[in-house]
């Protein structure tokens, strides 16, 4: 298929605010915005909004606070305005009504006045014969005068497109090809509500039109509407926007669509929504990485790649329409690969809303402690997600009245008994008062010398002050460990240790 890049497109994100926004509506939108900065053109934000009964009016924020975690800007939206406000659709309801009436007035569409009762007979009718469900277009062949009677009546409407009942309707997948319907397949779908909102079939293609969308980036799902887009789209004498129906995104397992929610997949549990990932630690761009890559690969080899350098490369027609399951683990690989590449200010920057969250820390008093800026960067290689950091720094910022003691294998040094292990913490506490400076670097000269004159091996002699510090199996590099306590605060763990062996050795007398 021949390349398509001519002309700056106009592309719009439309999610419908019914919820929070999960990794398969912000991969569409970040496909969008890929195309409009690779074609030097607009990537539009626009808020569906005629589902009334299922509208979440606070998810508009969510929505618009996943894309800007994403960093995908966009030139035209609700909150920024633009050349074709507003942006948001049930704004623009005066609009749709219009256009609606102007199909009745050729022929093209009908007012329906059959009944939700009279519509769901006709249904368990169809099932009891067993045919395909659908309107049986009752009053597409109403008289004028009939019509006339109903509205003298007062009776509630709905407007239905009329679909062709012979022919077939042609539409082009950019990723597909040209695709044939039989019309008999079609239905003559609502368009207008009774409450007078409009449905998605003829709100979104009014407003492709209006607002000069030239590309328009779906789920496939939409595959099966695209005849009667089509079909409104002529009606109305306009050109149809370039059909990019992307591939549905498969769970880990590759059996089954991702869901909207978290889900287990092989007794693990998996992200979906987009807030999740971000309180879950992932950095943007480790994710913008991530997902650019499910549906459509930057290059066979290399993994990693600059945001500028996926926009170079972009092309929509490379993107594969078969389904692609999520490799989560590679987003934890990369995840990890974009720490590491934080600088100790970023990193201790991006830390600090985790850490006062699961340990329940004012951010202020974050910002303004040292031992984080100690301990920050020594498990920078260590994590691969921004929540991990409190499982290795939660003993820092506990007082040492609060570090348990209960398993004292962790405070006995290797090949060593209770007393041997009290020794060791003799030695260490005396070397530690004196020890000068009170850096890592000088700490741990005076430890391996101190473990020379004592004729042990090194980590007999750190083992029990590494479980004296952190009580824990597993903690960050001992001697940055005592650099970030400070000297008094090493030393009153260091004696509560002690205490803790001492009481072991009584009960065990």
């Amino acid at each position: 298929m021949a390349k398509f890049s001519d002309g700056a497109a106009r592309v719009r994100f439309a999610p419908s605010p019914t919820g929070h926004l999960h990794l398969g509506g912000l991969r569409t939108a970040l496909f969008d915005w890929l195309w409009a900065r690779k074609t030097g053109g607009k990537f539009i934000l626009r808020i569906e909004d005629t589902d009334r009964r299922r509208l979440e009016p606070e998810s508009v924020s969510s929505l618009m606070r996943g894309l800007r975690w994403l960093g995908l800007d966009w030139d035209e939206g609700p909150d920024i305005g633009g050349p074709h406000s507003p942006y948001i659709q049930s704004e623009r309801q005066e609009v749709y009504r219009k256009h609606a009436q102007a199909l009745v007035d050729r022929g093209q569409a009908y007012r329906c006045y059959c009944t939700p009762e009279r519509l769901e007979t006709m249904r368990e009718e169809q099932r009891r014969q067993r045919k395909p469900t659908g309107y049986d277009r009752r009053c597409r062949g109403l008289s004028d005068s009939e019509r006339a009677e109903r509205e003298a009546e007062g009776l509630p409407s709905v407007v239905r497109f009329a679909v062709p009942e012979e022919g077939v309707t042609v539409f082009t997948d950019l990723l597909r090809g040209e695709v044939q319907v039989d019309n008999r397949q079609l239905q003559d779908e609502v368009i207008l509500k009774a409450d007078g909102f409009p449905t998605y079939h003829l709100a979104a293609m009014v407003d492709d039109h209006l607002m000069q969308i030239t590309h328009v980036l779906r789920g496939e799902e939409w595959l099966s509407t695209a005849p009667l887009h089509r079909l409104i789209v002529d009606a109305f004498g306009w050109d149809m926007p370039v059909l990019v129906h992307l591939p549905v995104i498969l769970d880990p397992s590759g059996k089954g669509k991702m869901s909207k929610r978290k889900k287990t997949v092989a007794g693990k549990e998996y992200l979906a929504l987009v807030h999740e990932f971000e309180d879950a630690g992932y950095l943007p761009d480790a994710m913008f990485n991530f997902l650019t890559n499910v549906g459509w690969n930057f290059d066979p080899v290399e993994e990693v790649f600059s945001r500028e350098e996926a926009i170079d490369r972009f092309q929509l027609e490379e993107i594969n329409p078969s389904a692609a399951a999520l490799p989560y683990e590679k987003l934890d690989w990369l995840n990890g690969l974009y720490i590491r590449e934080l600088t100790a200010g970023a990193l201790k920057a991006a830390l600090i809303p985790f850490l006062s969250r699961q340990l329940g820390l004012r951010e202020d008093d974050l910002a303004g402690d040292r031992k984080l800026d100690i301990l920050a960067p020594v498990i920078q290689e260590r994590i691969k997600r921004l929540d991990e950091a409190a499982g290795w720094l939660d003993w820092a910022f506990q007082d040492a009245e609060d570090i348990n003691y209960n398993e004292p294998k962790l405070l006995i040094g290797r090949k060593m008994d209770v007393d041997g292990s009290i020794q060791m913490l003799q030695a260490g506490a005396s070397l530690l008062e004196t020890v000068e400076p009170f850096a890592a670097e000088s700490i741990q000269g005076a430890f391996r010398e101190k473990a020379d004159e004592l004729d042990v091996k090194a980590g007999s002699l750190f083992g029990p002050i590494r479980g004296a510090v952190s009580g824990k199996k597993v903690s960050p590099p001992l001697f940055e460990s005592i650099e970030a306590l400070g000297r008094e605060e090493t030393l009153r763990r260091i004696e509560r240790a002690k205490l803790a062996l001492e009481n072991l050795q009584t009960d065990e007398g």
